[in-house]
């Protein structure tokens, strides 16, 4: 089967990006080298390319109560322009995908989710709307890219200064708040830009039609070269959400962990009535879970560890690393992975194997990166 491409293939071709397949796409793991990428984004600002990410409209006026059955967040506390992180779940409450969900006005609502789920996601909507909201995926349709860092707010009104559609709160992109959406005007074209990123940085997320996305890319490295820009691939970002302890479907969450289990609990909101696997998250949350995901540093100098690494305590497999990484920004290797309850407060020692070695470890609080 061959892999998809994004909008910005033949970009990361002449940029010399190393390109390897990721969830069925071919993409950039990076273009010099995830470290020098991860601390270009630490200390001033990355581009990433996320066109492989889904785009689904959710619009009509059904679709707040649909959403709301459907999620767990309470897109009700979305005023137009907001978003939110949320998660869908099956009745077992297992995660089916995590998403960011942006109110765009009264009715119509933006879903952000993940590049290997957007079939799964799209049918899970469907069966589960009923014809009580339009949907609508634009995910083969539209390019998305992701600009993040300290220094981004300093360049990006200069790179896209197209102006903001009329009833937007914000005149300019560096006046939106955290978690916003505005859309603005980009060579003719509708975009929708969000102050929001998956590397624990500031910084901004810009979906476009997929003819224009190029051209969106182009014209942010060369405003935001002489701030320190620079094109970054899926190694660095992997090693900054790692940091910080942003989930990554298919290793953190999955159909058959739920939010509780996850650590992700603040963005279930029991009280808002029913949705999907709400029974089996209220369960959790009131008399508590098997397993728990913990954050680990590293004690000692050792290989990475990474995923399907097994845990140990007391001479005993107690769980496995789901991501695991040498953090660029720590000097130290780090990762998160589930255990039993009893071994999860910060402090716990722990041993990872790693190629049939024990290397010591310690459970810390998230995020394993703090400013």
């Amino acid at each position: 089967m061959s892999l998809k491409r994004t909008p910005l293939y033949s970009a990361h071709q002449k940029l010399g990006g190393k390109l390897i397949e990721f969830g069925g796409w071919e993409m950039p793991v990076q273009y010099t080298s995830i470290t020098d990428e991860h601390l270009a984004v630490r200390s001033a600002a990355g581009i990433f390319d996320i066109s492989h990410m889904g785009e689904v409209f959710v619009g009509g006026l059904g679709a707040e109560v649909f959403l709301n059955r459907t999620l767990t967040n309470d897109v009700r506390k979305l005023t137009p322009g907001q978003g939110q992180y949320t998660l869908m779940c099956n009745a077992q409450g297992g995660v089916v995908d995590d998403l960011y969900a942006y109110r765009m006005n009264a009715t119509d609502f933006l879903l952000i989710i993940n590049a290997s789920r957007i079939e799964a996601d799209v049918a899970w909507l469907v069966a589960a709307n009923q014809g009580s909201a339009e949907l609508r995926d634009m995910s083969g349709q539209m390019g998305a890219v992701a600009v993040q860092g300290p220094a981004v707010a300093k360049f990006i009104d200069a790179a896209l200064s197209g102006s903001a559609c009329a009833g937007m709160a914000v005149a300019k992109i560096s006046d939106l708040k955290k978690n916003e959406i505005g859309i603005f005007i980009f060579d003719y074209a509708t975009i929708y830009v969000g102050r929001t990123g998956y590397t624990g940085e500031d910084g901004f997320e810009v979906v476009a039609p997929a003819d224009k996305i190029e051209a969106i890319w182009n014209r942010l490295l060369t405003v935001g070269q002489p701030f320190g820009l620079k094109p970054a691939g899926l190694g660095a970002r992997d090693t900054l959400r790692t940091e910080v302890c942003y989930p990554l479907y298919g290793h953190e969450l999955d159909e058959v962990t739920t939010p509780i289990e996850a650590g992700v609990g603040f963005f279930v909101a029991l009280d808002k009535g029913e949705f999907t696997g709400r029974a089996v998250l209220a369960e959790q949350k009131a008399s508590g879970t098997a397993k728990k995901l913990v954050a680990f540093k590293m004690t000692e100098k050792s290989a990475p560890p990474r995923p399907h690494y097994p845990i140990r305590a007391n001479g005993q497999v107690i769980g496995q690393v789901v991501s695991g990484t040498q953090s660029p920004s720590l000097g130290q290797g780090i990762g998160m992975g589930y255990v039993p309850p009893e071994f999860a407060a910060p402090e716990t020692r722990l041993e990872i194997e790693i190629r049939g070695k024990l290397a010591p470890a310690v459970v810390v609080k998230k995020p394993i990166f703090k400013r």
